[in-house]
């Protein structure tokens, strides 16, 4: 398996500040995300930042030059997670805006249970 790159410097600091204050940051696979009720709605990776959107908002937000669906793997398309277009991060406001949207969606959907501590207690058990 190949080994994932660095998250573009640009994405880093507008994600940062794009997502303050939404969700919980937390890390995935190295890279910086942001989760709501245990579901990840944005995050960084080498191809830059990714979302996780609504269909009828995932449709109108790959409808912008350069946006493409997330493969983080030949073949392995993670549904209803998009990739932003780099021009994107020229736009802090529109980042937000999408970003929003994102963490709005998660919060939709049903709470993932808590991990921690879980696998500690099955080594014990």
């Amino acid at each position: 398996m190949k080994k994932w790159g660095p998250a573009p410097e640009k994405w880093v600091t507008v994600f940062a500040a794009g997502s303050k204050g939404l969700g919980e940051p937390r890390k995935m696979f190295g890279y910086s995300a942001a989760f709501v009720n245990g579901n990840m709605f944005a995050g960084l990776h080498e191809v830059g930042m990714v979302m996780r959107l609504p269909e009828k908002e995932r449709g109108r937000f790959l409808e912008l030059a350069g946006a493409h669906p997330f493969e983080p793997m030949p073949g392995r398309v993670m549904r209803e997670y998009v990739v932003a277009p780099d021009a994107l991060a020229d736009e802090p406001r529109a980042v937000r805006s999408w970003l929003t949207k994102a963490f709005r969606y998660a919060s939709s959907l049903p709470a993932k249970p808590s991990r921690k501590g879980g696998a500690a207690r099955r080594r014990h058990a």
